[in-house]
């Protein structure tokens, strides 16, 4: 069985960011952090992920324009083209209002699906949820997850580093 990453427990704050630190000058770059309280520190040391969500919603924004849009000029034009007092068939102010509802709309409709989907909706499971003192990460003890997607993963490498970073215990997580 493959394994989903692996997980080192820590009892002070100060030893947490030291692993954080050294896993950082490591290389490592899939690393999740687990604390009771917020570590405002952690937030420079963690490496940032771009959200793909600005490019999900305007996607969304210009299917929804470009279709009504597309939609809107066929059906005036080519479908039923009526001359209704002389004004030209493809009459582009007023196709403007739906055009922009339906950019509306889509994109909203993008957005909440997106952030389902980025966020990994429904899990009902986690892998780290398998270690019974991961129960303790909301209350007393602090613990960092580096996962097997990183390039860099090596478990034994890992077990040394954050032992010497003052790791209470450590697990390799199995991937269920």
């Amino acid at each position: 069985m493959s394994n989903w990453g692996f997980l080192a427990q820590f009892t002070k704050p100060s030893d947490l960011m030291d692993a954080v630190r050294r896993l950082r000058e490591a290389d490592f770059i899939a690393i999740e952090t687990f604390t009771p309280f917020p570590i405002d520190e952690l937030n420079e040391l963690l490496p940032v992920r771009r959200s793909p969500m600005p490019l999900v919603i305007l996607v969304g924004g210009l299917i929804g324009g470009a279709s009504i849009y597309l939609l809107q000029y066929w059906v005036n034009v080519s479908a039923y083209p009526i001359n209704i007092g002389g004004r030209p068939l493809h009459s582009w102010p007023a196709f403007i209002p739906p055009t922009f509802e339906c950019i509306v709309l889509l994109a909203s409709l993008f957005a909440f699906v997106g952030v389902i989907l980025v966020c990994g909706l429904p899990r009902l499971h986690h892998p780290l949820f398998e270690i019974e003192a991961f129960k303790r990460a909301s209350t007393d003890v602090f613990f960092v997850a580096v996962r097997t997607d990183d390039a860099r993963y090596d478990a034994r490498e890992l077990r040394e580093l954050l032992t010497e970073a003052g790791a209470s215990q450590t697990w390799e997580v199995p991937n269920v």
